[in-house]
């Protein structure tokens, strides 16, 4: 008596012969025979793979150039903060003197008096007295007043333009560094996308974890660019606007020179009795 198989049971056994071979890792009989095979892809070995893609490992992988463009941008950026910190300095205590010198020159009442007071100074406030102090030494007491307060006021705006130019010595590396630093970054991140290039070409694969630490190499040296020059911009901006403040307090300073000045000039002036000629006249008048 013959036994009846059921067919369900028949397409259930082939498949599981289809599929443990899978499970079990063995080539199945279409792969064996490479029927519909796609064609293979080269592999990468993991230990060809860089590991450590934080920025200093990527600084220790990255080609000679791009380190040298790192390595000037850091020193840049080292720079940058040496100038902010000692031209911030400078410029607290020069502005603290002036304003100081500033209240003891408004209540002196002549320029001898305010000479003895800044004696001792040795900024431009005191250059400003002595400038004008030899300067009406230098000025016969016949001379037209209005000529010797012209005088003094173009030794004045000497002192002070020469104030300025040294207050403003160290800043311009700052503008230096502002406009070229993401110039130089540029350069070597396109030097590194360049040797990313030439690595694909020769590993002849186009996998991303192959091409991504190289371009991530190459933009490390954009991102230290603009992190050199974007401080260099503004402490530039803000060094301009408080020497042009420092500027302004000196101008101060020299207009209460000359207001000295002028009150001495008009004293000696009322004070210096009549000239003979003028004697003259005033009798024959009578």
């Amino acid at each position: 008596m013959s036994r009846r198989v059921d067919p369900l049971a028949v397409k259930v056994w082939h498949l599981a012969i289809a599929i443990l071979p899978l499970m079990a890792g063995w080539p199945s009989a279409g792969v064996a025979q490479g029927e519909g095979a796609a064609p293979s892809v080269p592999l990468v070995a993991a230990s060809d793979l860089p590991r450590d893609l934080s920025p200093w490992g990527m600084f220790l992988t990255a080609d000679p150039l791009v380190k040298a463009v790192l390595i000037g941008l850091a020193f840049a950026s080292v720079v940058t903060w040496t100038v902010w910190l000692a031209k911030s300095i400078e410029l607290l205590a020069a502005k603290r003197r002036a304003r100081q010198a500033a209240v003891t020159l408004a209540s002196a009442r002549h320029l001898g008096e305010a000479a003895q007071q800044v004696r001792e100074c040795s900024g431009p406030v005191g250059q400003f007295v002595e400038a004008a102090v030899s300067e009406l030494q230098l000025s016969d007491e016949h001379m037209d007043r209005d000529g010797i307060k012209e005088r003094v006021a173009s030794r004045l705006e000497r002192i002070e333009a020469n104030r300025g130019r040294l207050m403003m010595r160290g800043t311009g590396i700052l503008a230096t560094i502002g406009a070229t630093a993401p110039f130089v970054g540029l350069f070597g991140t396109v030097w590194g996308i360049m040797n990313s290039f030439i690595g694909i070409s020769k590993s002849q694969t186009t996998n991303l974890a192959v091409v991504a630490p190289g371009i991530a190499e190459a933009l490390l040296a954009t991102a230290i660019g603009l992190v050199a020059a974007i401080p260099a911009v503004v402490i530039y901006n803000v060094f301009s606007r408080q020497i042009a403040s420092y500027r302004a307090l000196l101008g101060d300073t020299s207009a209460e020179v000359l207001r000295l000045v002028g009150r001495d000039l008009d004293r000696a002036a009322a004070a210096r009795p009549a000239s003979p000629r003028r004697s003259v006249s005033l009798s024959a008048a009578e």
